[in-house]
């Protein structure tokens, strides 16, 4: 056995034992604390991380980061099964000893450490909706992720950005400082991902070997801030009372998003400001102080609108208007105002539907007619919305309690329930949908039969892949 060649972990074995002795208690306890330590370990004790603790109380969009990990129980998995056991209470029955080669946790046959795990399907009956498979990390939480073609960038608290190819180990890259909590994707396949050092790095694949990518740079540039630092009027007033240059971000780059058809990226902030910046030659156009607190999530919308929603309960929409020589966003409307933070937004271009969620469990969504008019809320989870992600007719909802909703939106404009995929055993953190490539002689291209496959990120360390339908 592979774990009877460890001669570290029989030491431990040893100590625990003759501990437990000592103590009249069970090995079994003592291997729960010994998980329980690396638990809160995973979670760091910088000084960065405490402070970001504690403002996650403040931030309900962040708060399951903080809580969900110390209290979840901790199953044993399988080469046999991908997912965890949410039924079985009995967690001090699995303990170091019972551990074998084919439990993951400790298997020395992965080099990465990621596992692709493929389902005992249970969906046999109907092949095209259902759980395809799970990518269980070993440590660290899924925070953000991204699709782009075949191929899936996760993001987590380790600083490491992993890429995936069908689901297997294909690159990855890490940064620095400050892990990884949004990631996006240009179609010059360049990668800019978010951290919570307030950075927003730039990688790039190489195209002798698409394998390797490599870091080309940051927002701000350089060269830009160093430009602007010399000016004292490009400086604005941080916490602490402390001055710093107002096109770079001084708190948690927590969301971004794109506008390729007007080459422009939008970054949302800790530090209350929504930033602009053209793709081209990565400078930052404007930085707008958007919020009375934290930035939670934005996403760029039709006509030319960007949305914004933040812990101060707000959901705002700005629209970009050219003023004299300069273009500019400027507030045109607020859609929402409540005591609830505004955690999630997601927008079916298509259709002209903006969708909101929040940290009450409720997603509001408006039509565009001659104004934005709000049309419904609907009502799914029992805790906070963190994630919201559209695909074609469908809208599908992550939330705190570890569910995700499909919904799929009618021509009517309400909204019915298909299905709640159940399996992860943490709060959903992030969601993103690509639609299905269809094989030769399918005829899933059709209205209202289209298949996509969706991938959800989670504080249980796993990221999941699905497939639903237009008609489940």
């Amino acid at each position: 056995m592979a774990i009877q060649d460890n001669p570290s972990h029989n030491d431990y074995l040893r100590r625990m034992t003759f501990a437990a002795f000592l103590k009249s208690g069970s090995l079994a306890s003592e291997e729960e604390t010994y998980h329980s330590d690396g638990d809160h370990h995973n979670h760091g004790v910088d000084k960065q991380n405490s402070l970001s603790t504690n403002s996650d109380s403040q931030r309900p969009s962040n708060a399951s980061s903080a809580s969900s990990d110390s209290s979840s129980p901790i199953y044993p998995l399988s080469p046999w099964n991908q997912t965890y056991y949410p039924n079985n209470e009995n967690t001090t029955s699995f303990t170091s000893a019972s551990q074998s080669p084919w439990n993951q946790t400790c298997s020395p046959y992965h080099k990465s450490p990621w596992v692709y795990q493929t389902r005992n399907s249970d969906f046999e009956d109907d092949p095209d909706n259902g759980l395809i498979g799970t990518v269980v990390r070993q440590e660290g939480h899924v925070y953000s992720l991204a699709a782009s073609r075949d191929l899936l960038f996760t993001g987590s608290d380790s600083k490491n950005i992993r890429v995936w190819k069908d689901l297997k180990d294909y690159s990855g890259f890490k940064s620095t400082s400050g892990f990884v909590k949004a990631i996006v994707i240009t179609g010059d396949n360049r990668v800019f991902t978010g951290h919570q050092d307030g950075k927003i790095r730039v990688w790039r694949g190489s195209k002798k070997n698409p394998e390797r990518y490599s870091r080309v740079g940051s927002l701000p540039t350089l060269k830009e801030f160093l430009t602007k630092s010399v000016n004292p009027r490009n400086y604005v007033e941080a916490r602490r009372r402390r001055n710093v240059v107002k096109i770079r971000h001084f708190d948690a780059v927590s969301c971004m998003s794109l506008n390729e058809d007007l080459g422009l990226l939008y970054s949302g902030s800790w530090d209350k400001t929504l930033k602009v910046w053209r793709l081209s030659d990565s400078k930052c156009l404007e930085s707008i102080e958007a919020h009375d607190d934290a930035v939670n999530t934005v996403a760029a919308g039709f006509d030319d609108l960007v949305f914004t929603g933040s812990a101060d309960g707000t959901l705002k929409v700005w629209k970009r208007e050219v003023q004299g020589k300069e273009t500019k966003h400027v507030l045109v409307q607020v859609l929402m105002k409540q005591e609830n933070a505004v955690t999630a937004l997601a927008v079916n271009l298509t259709d002209g539907v903006v969708y909101c969620g929040s940290s009450d469990g409720t997603v509001n969504f408006w039509e565009r007619q001659k104004y934005l008019t709000h049309k419904g809320t609907i009502h799914g989870h029992r805790m906070a919305v963190l994630c919201l992600t559209s695909a074609g007719s469908l809208l599908l909802s992550g939330g705190a309690d570890k569910n995700i909703c499909v919904w799929r939106r009618n021509d009517g404009g309400s909204h019915t329930c298909l299905s709640v995929l159940m399996d992860h055993d943490g709060p959903v953190k992030c969601l993103t949908a690509v639609e299905e490539a269809e094989d030769d002689g399918d005829n899933h291209g059709e209205k209202g039969d289209r298949r996509w496959i969706v991938y959800s990120g989670s504080l249980d360390k796993s990221v999941k892949v699905w497939r639903v339908t237009d008609y489940a």
